[in-house]
């Protein structure tokens, strides 16, 4: 049986989707009030960012995948002219069905009847060459094997398409120790005060240290078969985005 990491646990690789999918379950209903205030409201401005580099236009196909609660879909609805335009289309996805259920309640909240698809990421269900644009904001990291997650997203998207990776990545050294003790210390604290779950932030904390900084990140894009990475890193590379682009 093959092992991968879950955190810092070493763990058979067909239990960490499992894990995965509990961590989760237990934060889905406070996933955007812990957002706020882990990033201090950061990641507002990192997702608006994110909204602007995928320049969706009207007509254009778009795939969020682990969507979450829906904002950036909802986002891309609006740039897409979703419901407006005939061949405007625009999908909100998760593999955990807690998180989709949140993300689906809130745009039809807002009057968005989006389609909504549980998947892993590993195996996208749509032909080749479908979307303009793909994102995953804050997903890829808890993914078993990332290398085939890109490729699948490469795959699905058109030539001339792009994929746009947000993700936490490494920061500058001297931002280093600090945000050490505010991750191991700060955030399972406002896991259990807010979510009554530190455990779950313990291991989201320990997921961002063991995800790839943004070189190797970029580099595992290329390997993918990406034509060309643009890596913009964010807030002293707290947060790295990455567009790749298909020629």
């Amino acid at each position: 049986m093959n092992k991968t990491h879950f955190g810092y646990q070493t763990v058979d690789e067909a239990e960490k989707a499992g894990k995965v999918a509990d961590v989760f379950h237990s934060v889905a209903t406070k996933y955007d009030v812990m957002n706020d205030l882990m990033s201090f409201g950061l990641h507002r401005i990192w997702k608006k960012l994110t909204i602007a580099r995928a320049q969706v236009r009207p007509g254009q196909k778009v795939l969020d995948i682990a969507g979450g609660t829906g904002d950036l879909a909802c986002a891309f609805a609006k740039a897409a002219g979703w419901a407006k335009h005939p061949d405007a289309e625009v999908w909100l996805s998760d593999i955990n069905a807690s998180m989709l259920g949140v993300g689906r309640d809130r745009l039809l909240d807002q009057g968005m009847s989006l389609p909504c698809v549980q998947f892993d990421a590993e195996s996208i269900p749509f032909p080749a060459n479908h979307f303009d644009v793909v994102t995953v904001a804050f997903g890829l990291r808890n993914m078993t094997h990332k290398d085939r997650a890109l490729a699948e997203m490469l795959r699905v998207i058109k030539p001339g398409g792009r994929v746009l990776v947000l993700e936490f990545s490494k920061p500058d050294a001297m931002l280093q120790p600090v945000y050490d003790v505010y991750s191991f210390k700060v955030l399972p604290w406002l896991g259990e005060k807010i979510a009554q779950d530190a455990e779950s932030y313990r291991y989201l904390a320990e997921s961002i240290r063991m995800h790839p900084d943004a070189e190797t990140l970029k580099n595992m894009m290329l390997e993918a078969g990406f034509d060309a990475v643009d890596t913009h890193r964010l807030t002293g590379g707290i947060v790295a985005l990455h567009i790749g682009i298909k020629f």
